[in-house]
């Protein structure tokens, strides 16, 4: 059977760009597709529903095409993984965007460089990308640094923190009640307490040591007699 994969991250984004890629490619090549899957979700890892229904359908000797790779994920090391998954159930993949990866009527040898060598370079040159966009981002943030227009992260803004914050020191709510109420996280929440504290004049209780006296005793030394034994070997009895 013929099944054909497509994936988009959000519901703003639509798939008749995908879906017409592989009509036309099937068109081309003759080939008459049983199912189409369609998914909308992220492709960070292949935690996602459709994709493993699909899986859990595929059968050896089947042929499954997708216009390109970042719709099958976008972690190279995740989609090597998987790839060589789909290849172990003897599933034979169409890359529309990318012929070098089509594993049809391809040797076992073929198959290997495929998953192998090719993946590697796809990795690497992903990576090098991640670098180039980070490199990027960091000579933008200088710059604006430089002119005094880089403000930083925005910071979150908490209306009531005030009220809250009053709420929890007296008991009212919890700690993570009031995280939940002011959509802080845990550091940022308790970071936001000392701020407030401090530019408030407010200090923490002062905290108390607790001594437990011990009373005095003494030891009590039982003085216990050993019986003499004999001497062994010349050596004299203790």
């Amino acid at each position: 059977m013929v099944f054909a994969y497509i994936r988009v991250s959000s519901k703003q984004q639509n798939t008749d760009r995908q879906l017409e890629a592989i009509n036309e490619y099937a068109n081309e090549k003759g080939l008459t597709i049983n199912r189409i899957i369609e998914e909308t979700q992220s492709g960070k890892d292949f935690n996602r529903n459709m994709y493993k229904s699909l899986k859990d359908t595929l059968r050896s000797g089947d042929l499954l095409i997708i216009k390109e790779l970042d719709r099958l994920g976008r972690n190279m090391h995740q989609i090597k993984h998987e790839w060589q998954s789909l290849e172990t159930l003897g599933v034979s993949i169409i890359i529309i965007d990318t012929p070098i990866l089509n594993t049809v009527d391809k040797s076992d040898l073929e198959r290997t460089l495929i998953s192998n060598i090719v993946f590697e370079l796809l990795s690497y040159m992903a990576e090098k990308e991640r670098i180039r966009l980070m490199t990027r981002q960091a000579e933008g943030i200088a710059i604006a640094k430089t002119k005094g227009k880089y403000a930083g992260r925005k910071r979150i803004q908490c209306d009531n923190f005030d009220t809250v914050y009053k709420s929890w020191k007296a008991g009212e709510i919890t700690a993570t009640k009031a995280m939940e109420q002011l959509n802080l996280k845990r550091d940022t929440f308790y970071r936001r307490v000392r701020e407030f504290e401090a530019s408030n004049g407010l200090t923490a209780p002062d905290k108390t040591e607790v001594t437990t006296k011990v009373p005095n005793y003494r030891p009590i030394i039982k003085h216990v007699s050993f019986p003499k034994t004999p001497s062994r070997g010349g050596f004299p009895s203790q």
